[in-house]
């Protein structure tokens, strides 16, 4: 289970690029699951709304307008760049200890939920304890969590595979 890859056989700039391609592509996944699973009760701020102003940011005014709407892009940009992040971390681990792709990654993917929903964001009162969430809003993040995931998996594979030409470490 706790397998360790072969040191010659891992390849860190496929994963980190893999990592950046499917972090961009699998943000548009987790925001696309938002839209018919709204993840919170419409009197709660969104939590890295709520991160940017406890950092001083003016969030209110981190906004563009889209075909008549407006978009904050300062929480779309925060939710990005974590997809970003989490999905390079994910590529670079798969490549040494394949059994993060537990799953194709949907372990992985409520690991993610446990710790952000559970611990990070009630630890700075970003958002309430896991146990007073509603079923609706634990649903939609794991959920979304979970094919936010799977896509960053999906990329990983097909990227790693394209630029390797060779299967994932642990079967080489």
């Amino acid at each position: 289970m706790f397998e360790i890859t072969r040191t010659h056989t891992r390849n860190y700039v496929a994963a980190l690029w893999a990592g950046f391609l499917g972090g961009n592509i699998s943000s548009f996944v987790k925001w696309g699951t938002e839209n018919p699973m709204p993840p919170r009760t419409p009197d709660r701020a969104i939590p890295p709304a709520e991160m940017l102003q406890d950092m001083g940011f003016k969030v209110n005014e981190m906004i563009y307008h889209y075909s008549g709407h407006i978009v904050n892009w300062g929480v779309a940009g925060i939710h990005h760049l974590f997809s970003i992040g989490f999905a390079m971390f994910y590529c670079l681990v798969a490549e040494v200890f394949p059994a993060i792709k537990l799953w194709q990654g949907a372990a992985f993917a409520i690991l993610v939920t446990l710790g952000f929903h559970g611990v990070m964001l009630p630890l700075f009162h970003w958002a309430p304890p896991l146990w007073q969430l509603p079923f609706d809003e634990l649903l939609s993040e794991t959920l979304g969590h979970i094919l936010w995931m799977w896509t960053i998996e999906i990329v990983r594979r097909d990227i790693r595979n394209r630029i390797t030409k060779k299967p994932d470490p642990e079967y080489q």
